[in-house]
């Protein structure tokens, strides 16, 4: 059972002073006639003051003094085992504390203060006799706001209550300020996020409608690239944001002709050639590149490596290396750069798995879907040659969540 001091008469308690008490605490007094201190705060007054001295007399007296000048709320014992648990049902706003107690001392509350979320910023006033200077110096260590010399002066009692209150006020305003802060960030963050990804896909099915593709591609191929990146390692943010980005790999495609892009048979080698600058095209769209840097690109593959790292976002620098690689292939053979290896980004050899394997396995104006299997054994033969072997890998490993992804984003007619 949690004991506290019971309610008594606390002027008859005052008027008890033990002999010797200095006639500045039994005499002098910082209350108005109304019992008021001057220019008290509403809010200190109804702080919730909590006492913890193990003589009764001195939770008393405290009291007394503090109730005449206004304040309301208290919390007292004289058990300081219970303190704690005391501090964690009510959370004063400040703690009176006995430093020399019995059982549990001051030194030992102010410890466990320390490492409770809930307690270590309330602030504290030690109430002791004449403390060793090593122990206050301890106390200070642990975080006391400040000392008060017994037997009180209420005069000095009330304000340095009042002035430790108003600091406390002062840091829970900031703190919820700080707290109020964060969270319009996170929902203007969340907010931003979501426009950011409406607006992605939003211009990666502008690039669909051009093929005679639909919107489910575009998720496919983010949500394939997503699935490899994860079996590689790839962190959670990393996971989404490449899945946003790998969304826009054909944007390019809405500076292809309609003749070209529409055509139901066979290219001929000048269109095959015309529609490879789809994937320039589409880091020029991201980027917006000057068109000076766009014919160095064109003259010297050389370059290329050059203005992959532009000044933007990351999830669209990251898009722009994706459109601008997603052809290129493992042995060199492939464009518009001709990059090799790991030459090649990552980003880049991901996407081309798994927009190989979308379009293998989908419908298309000038063919139809293959089946599973002869998709996956058309992907395979291109080991070492079109794709990266340890990118493959990861395909392979993630083939349930694969066929989960094909199955959940099919195109129904």
């Amino acid at each position: 059972m949690i004991k506290s001091v019971n309610d008594m008469d606390l002027d008859e308690a005052i008027s008890d002073l033990q002999p010797g008490t200095p006639p500045s605490v039994a005499n002098q007094s910082p209350f108005d006639s109304q019992g008021n201190t001057h220019g008290a705060h509403d809010q200190t007054r109804k702080a919730r003051i909590m006492i913890v001295d193990d003589e009764s007399y001195n939770v008393l007296v405290v009291r007394n003094f503090l109730q005449r000048a206004g304040h309301e709320s208290f919390v007292t014992t004289t058990e300081s085992p219970q303190a704690i648990d005391l501090m964690k049902r009510d959370l004063p706003d400040i703690v009176l504390l006995d430093i020399m107690m019995p059982e549990v001392s001051g030194i030992d509350i102010l410890r466990v203060m320390n490492i409770t979320p809930e307690l270590s910023t309330i602030p504290v006033i030690i109430l002791a006799a004449s403390p060793d200077p090593a122990l206050k110096t301890l106390a200070l260590e642990l975080g006391v706001t400040d000392f008060l010399a017994k037997p009180v002066d209420p005069s000095e009692l009330v304000l340095r209550v009042k002035n430790a209150l108003a600091a406390k006020a002062n840091f829970d305003m900031l703190a919820k300020y700080s707290v109020d802060l964060e969270r319009q960030v996170t929902e203007r963050t969340r907010a931003l996020e979501a426009s950011r990804r409406h607006i992605i896909f939003c211009l990666a099915r502008a690039s669909e409608f051009r093929d005679n593709d639909t919107g489910h591609h575009v998720i496919r191929v983010g949500k394939y690239a997503g699935a490899i990146a994860c079996e590689l390692g790839y962190s959670p943010s990393q996971v989404g944001g490449l899945e946003q980005a790998a969304q826009l790999h054909d944007v390019g495609k809405i500076g292809i002709p309609d003749a070209i892009l529409r055509k139901p048979g066979k290219l001929n080698p000048e269109e095959y050639d015309f529609i490879k600058k789809h994937a320039g095209y589409g880091k020029q769209i991201i980027e917006c590149m000057p068109d000076s840097e766009w014919q160095n690109l064109k003259r010297h593959t050389k370059l290329g490596g050059q203005l992959l790292d532009v000044k933007t976002e990351p999830i669209m620098r990251m898009a722009s290396r994706i459109a601008l690689t997603h052809h290129e292939w493992w042995n060199g053979d492939g464009y518009p750069l001709g990059l090799a290896g790991e030459d090649i980004p990552i980003e880049g050899r991901i996407t081309a798995v798994a927009d190989v394997y979308d379009a293998l396995s989908s419908t298309r104006p000038y063919k139809k879907p293959f089946s599973r299997e002869k998709c996956f054994a058309m992907v395979e033969e291109k080991r070492g040659t079109q794709f990266d072997s340890r990118v493959l890998d990861a395909f392979f490993a993630r083939t349930d969540n694969i066929i989960d992804i094909q199955i959940r984003y099919a195109d129904l007619e």
